[in-house]
């Protein structure tokens, strides 16, 4: 057994070393103001990951848009208003475009062999330019049309049923499980929603991923701490879910790779990928790790963002009966009253685009972007920022600012009526899908998804609440997690006004 006087010894020197280079990088700061922390933990103890954007929002407030944060020995500054957004990921993108290095992103990516956290360099921009071309390009966001098509309508049949027979629907459970089809269809060539069993333990490992992308891992921001976190159980519970996801991902390559697989008309995105494994087009010399990775991205990304976002519009909506009557004679009228919208029919909607808009602003699915590292010193707002240093942009705070929106707390899609702001990255106003070099390359696809499901609630049925509740009683309360999800699922009644779904 190790003598606790020797354990003193090894540590007492290295906490004095780490006192001693903390309190020297704050004498020498030149970083923005913020709250004062604490001796080696910074500002750990005060931020809490269930509402860190509300409460980085609440910190704008005192400390000004730009301000910073000591995370353990790390620093860290928070972006929180749109023209310093706009200096960061447009004037100063290359110096922002870095990641940090965090356990949980890390493990779960394979080290980052994917897009969203891989460190900036040459294989980030490799694995990103297999991505965008092959497997997230207009093309073959456009090919998987008929999978979103034959989805939705099957969505609007299990509704139906509800409504004929006036029974609440759950929309959060319906759309949750739609979005996980489309996604796992057009990733994986198959659905994992038809067995109960296999429904659940698929969701289950889902949902503790985007756990575990969110969990404080004390040893990222203190290392010689790390031993807290194994206390906590934390290293055990990661490692299980990597190990049920690697296993996850290795039966879909393998059923891929077996030669008596059933094809199907249209590839997957794990056929675009083995067949880019075995022709070596690129510098990156794709493995099944570089492939697991990138499914990872494709199936948490998606899944969880598209299905909140539709939830969020509804109970917008909702709570807002002038915008529903109002998006519902456009759909209506302008749609030539087909029984279906198709993704062309919905480019003639201006209102609806603008309710789409309005949703991403209020309800965007991640408030705060991924957080980015400098990947060397620059100057923001005349303050020098060092390298290696967090950036936050806290997307809910810029997209509620009241310098940048008139009435920022109301749902008015009108304000984009007469406007040519969009989510696309270059208005730094609205960016739900952030901006720069790491803006999300999934964006044509999530909003393909959003704008079809969308469209067809509001073309296939009047809602209603159900008996003995009113708009004031719908919340808008959040649950924790990377994904802005409602707390409380959206209980509706559907009214067909639609006979014939086929």
């Amino acid at each position: 057994m190790v003598s606790p006087h020797l354990i003193l010894c090894i540590t007492l020197p290295m906490l004095l070393l780490f006192l001693f280079q903390y309190r020297r990088a704050f004498k020498n700061s030149t970083l923005p103001p913020g709250p004062r922390g604490l001796p080696i933990i910074g500002n750990l103890h005060q931020l809490h990951s269930s509402s860190l954007y509300l409460q980085l929002w609440q910190l704008s407030k005192k400390y000004g848009p730009l301000f910073s944060l000591q995370l353990g020995l790390r620093p860290a500054i928070v972006v929180s208003s749109h023209k310093l957004a706009r200096e960061a990921l447009k004037d100063n993108d290359l110096e922002f475009s870095g990641r940090p290095k965090l356990l949980g992103q890390q493990k779960l990516s394979y080290n980052g062999l994917e897009m969203i956290f891989s460190p900036y360099g040459e294989f980030w921009r490799e694995i990103r330019k297999i991505c965008v071309v092959h497997v997230l390009s207009s093309r073959r966001v456009s090919r998987f049309s008929s999978i979103r098509n034959f989805e939705v309508k099957q969505m609007i049949k299990r509704i139906s049923l509800h409504a004929s027979s006036s029974k609440v629907t759950n929309l959060n459970e319906v759309l949750m499980s739609l979005t996980s089809t489309v996604i796992c269809r057009i990733a994986f060539g198959r659905s994992y929603e038809d067995e109960e069993t296999e429904r659940s333990k698929f969701h289950g490992m889902l949902n503790e991923c985007q756990a575990m992308w969110g969990t404080l891992f004390i040893s990222d921001y203190i290392p010689f701490l790390g031993w807290i976190d194994k206390l906590r159980g934390l290293h055990a519970r990661l490692e299980r879910n990597f190990k049920e996801l690697d296993e996850f991902y290795q039966e879909v390559i393998d059923e891929h790779m077996n030669p008596n697989r059933k094809t199907t008309k249209n590839e997957d995105i794990t056929d675009v990928l083995l067949q880019l494994k075995k022709q070596r087009l690129y510098s990156i010399d794709l493995t099944n790790d570089h492939i697991k990775a990138v499914l990872m991205d494709m199936l948490v990304a998606a899944t969880d963002t598209t299905a909140a976002t539709t939830v969020w519009a509804m109970t917008a909506l909702l709570k807002n009966p002038r915008v529903m009557k109002k998006v519902q004679e456009e759909i209506r009228t302008l749609g030539g009253k087909k029984d279906f919208l198709d993704e062309d029919d919905i480019q003639k909607f201006p209102y609806f685009k603008a309710v789409i808009k309005e949703t991403l602003r209020l309800y965007l699915p991640a408030p705060l972007l991924v957080q980015r590292e400098t990947n060397e010193a620059c100057i923001i707002d005349c303050y020098e920022i060092p390298a290696k240093t967090i950036v936050y942009v806290n997307a809910w705070a810029i997209h509620r600012d009241p310098k940048a929106w008139k009435d920022p707390d109301e749902f008015l899609p009108e304000r984009f009526l007469d406007n040519t702001i969009d989510f696309r990255g270059q208005d730094f106003e609205l960016i739900p899908f952030g901006a720069g070099r790491r803006i999300c390359p999934g964006m044509p696809m999530a909003i393909a998804s959003l704008d079809l499901i969308l469209a067809n609630l509001l073309n296939s049925f009047d809602w209603e609440l159900p008996a003995g509740m009113t708009k004031e009683d719908i919340d808008t309360e959040m649950l924790p997690g990377l994904t802005q999800h409602k707390k409380n699922p959206l209980y509706v009644l559907a009214k067909s006004r639609i006979q014939n779904y086929d």
